[in-house]
């Protein structure tokens, strides 16, 4: 990933006691632009005995004292310190389709992966066409894949898509076996003025009888581009679970409308 600077999305910052809106901005800010932007503290300095000090210590050693006393006076060592935040998808709406029709599936997930470069804990955001940029101040609480893992289970238990959802370690044996990818999975600033939440996912289901995987029953992309109501890592975290739901969604109606045609054409 390229270096670029992240967007204001936390809203922290420390350097030399302004608030620029930088989140990653360190917390003590040393050199001539911090004694410029001081200048009036810097008159409290008043040495004592230069001679003696400049022949005890090395000229670096000295600026460094001088420079983080002006610093001290002038707040820079005010700020407190920088926390990483972390974040969660939410377990989704009913997404149920009206009139869909209980099937006889019986499904686990075989697996779920996150692409990357989004499979890092830390949320990323695309602030050019070719450059991302990870926030180690803002991160999923656990793995992004695990995160997305539990939500999608969840909305499985609630369809009336699939009869049961085998556990991991269950003894039952699952009649279709799910693969889902995570192709995108990031908060798109590009357009400062039009930031969005950005999720595409790939499923995959195949027919699995006596718990082998074999033929492919279903597939499908879905991706959804979610404008953000607010510019930081909670409204991108809004976005990606709106996303999340949209998705589902699409995937509850297509399935629901290949079992009406199994049901209409056995």
């Amino acid at each position: 990933m390229n270096n670029h600077r992240l967007p204001a999305l936390n809203g922290q910052a420390g350097t030399c006691g302004e608030d620029f809106g930088e989140p990653r901005g360190h917390s003590v800010a040393l050199g001539e632009e911090c004694i410029k932007r001081n200048e009036p503290h810097s008159r409290l300095w008043n040495p004592v005995n230069t001679t003696n000090i400049r022949a005890s210590l090395g000229p670096a050693a000295i600026r460094s004292l001088l420079l983080a006393f002006v610093c001290l006076v002038s707040g820079c060592l005010s700020r407190s310190p920088l926390h990483t935040r972390t974040f969660a998808f939410d377990p989704p709406t009913d997404s149920v389709p009206k009139g869909a029709a209980r099937s006889e599936r019986s499904v686990s997930i075989r697996s779920l992966r996150v692409a990357a470069p989004f499979d890092d804990r830390s949320l990323v955001y695309r602030l050019e066409d070719f450059s991302y940029q990870a926030d180690p101040y803002a991160e999923f609480l656990v793995s992004p894949a695990d995160s997305l893992r539990q939500p999608i289970r969840s909305w499985m238990r609630q369809s009336h898509l699939f009869r049961t959802v085998v556990e991991p370690g269950s003894a039952l044996r699952p009649n279709t076996m799910a693969e889902i990818t995570v192709v995108e999975l990031y908060g798109d600033f590009r357009q400062p003025r039009d930031p969005a939440a950005v999720l595409t996912l790939r499923f995959v289901l195949l027919e699995a009888p006596e718990g082998i995987p074999g033929k492919l029953a279903f597939e499908g992309q879905y991706s959804r581009r979610v404008r953000l109501k607010a510019p930081n890592a909670d409204g991108l975290m809004a976005g990606w679970n709106e996303a999340l739901n949209g998705i589902l969604d699409q995937v509850g109606l297509e399935l629901g409308r290949l079992d009406s045609a199994t049901v209409l054409n056995p």
